[in-house]
């Protein structure tokens, strides 16, 4: 019953935002044109791009189907409904017009991250976003931190030896946490949620006995630890990597930035928050 409801809810926000996506080009489609009229002065815009990581990058959820959306993605979308990187750049350099790749998957974690990487760098971007780590705590084991960091580590110098002129943005994980603060007190979410959503932190959702409430901490602290794993990587990888400050697990959202599929996933307003808080100030790093 529950997933016959939550299937009714699905088409029903699919017909309503058919419009809304009607015409929007997916990966490998039609790159907008340069919009002149909102430049922005950024110093050394690149003239091609890459993307490595999980769902989130991959734009999963945000055009109201449960598959990949690249076109919405924060980092390389090419859509009209987020405000990419790739997008703020063409509007600065033309150049990068038809120069973006997504190689982000669903359900990646760290593991398969040297994969992407290897495939990123083989297309020698000028510049690179990496966000991974959400999947390796959603795990019901999750990934352990050496283990984390070694991965990491291993896809990092994939770009190096492959691409060493690329300039890397190590992205934040966004703070999953609060996935179940702004969720669990609402019905819906709670009902998707039991279909198997990130069960080491979203299972038994309104419980507050002592085991339930520990492991969302445990969740917690190690999205923490990942994000301070990644930031270290950054700076081992030396001064062609940026990390992003925490500003992506720093961002506040609320629950109508997530997907009405899921519940777990950035839509196209989160991507677009996402995009803002990380795009840079300058590329000249």
């Amino acid at each position: 019953m529950i997933a016959r409801r939550w299937w009714a809810v699905a088409f029903a926000l699919l017909a309503a935002t058919a419009l809304a996506c009607k015409g929007q080009e997916g990966a490998g489609g039609t790159s907008p044109e340069p919009d002149p009229t909102r430049t922005r002065v950024v110093a050394g815009l690149p003239s091609s791009m890459a993307a490595i990581g999980d769902s989130i990058t991959a734009g999963y959820g945000s055009c109201f189907t449960l598959t990949n959306c690249p076109r919405n993605s924060w980092a390389t979308g090419d859509g009209s409904l987020v405000d990419s990187h790739y997008r703020r750049i063409l509007d600065g350099n033309p150049a990068i017009k038809g120069h973006a790749k997504n190689f982000a998957a669903s359900g990646a974690t760290a593991a398969g991250l040297a994969s992407q990487a290897t495939k990123a760098a083989a297309t020698h971007p000028a510049y690179l976003t990496v966000m991974i780590g959400a999947n390796d705590a959603c795990r019901s084991t999750m990934t352990a931190t050496s283990t984390f960091a070694s991965q990491i580590d291993t896809a990092l110098r994939a770009v190096k030896t492959a691409s060493p002129q690329t300039r890397i943005l190590m992205v934040s994980i966004p703070n999953v946490y609060r996935v179940w603060e702004v969720g669990h007190t609402s019905r819906l979410a709670r009902s998707v949620w039991s279909l198997g959503v990130c069960p080491s932190l979203l299972a038994n959702p309104t419980s507050t006995a002592a085991a339930d409430v520990a492991r969302r901490q445990a969740f917690r602290e190690r999205i923490d630890a990942y994000d301070g794993l990644l930031a270290k990587a950054c700076t081992r990888y030396g001064h062609l990597c940026r990390w992003d400050g925490g500003a992506v697990h720093d961002a506040t959202f609320n629950l109508s930035q997530l997907s009405a599929l899921d519940f777990f996933h950035p839509n196209a307003d989160g991507q677009n928050e996402i995009a803002e808080v990380t795009f840079p100030s300058s590329f000249t790093w």
